[in-house]
């Protein structure tokens, strides 16, 4: 599934990002080579920011 469909952003790519560090969408685009440019996919990054961020916190408990 794309998560940003102006720069052909995978879903898989921007977890990925996300599993190097990125915590930020901007820095999701950075990682992935890309420049936002509609920003329509921005609230679908930062939902997988979100969740990964859940995930961590729960895996901690």
């Amino acid at each position: 599934m794309y998560v940003c469909n102006c720069n052909g952003i995978r879903e898989r790519e921007a977890r990925a990002a996300i599993a190097a560090g990125a915590g930020k969408p901007a820095q999701i685009f950075i990682r992935c080579g890309a420049k936002p440019q509609c920003a329509k996919c921005v609230c679908d990054m930062r939902r997988l920011i979100r969740e990964s961020e859940d995930s961590l916190r729960y895996a901690a408990e």
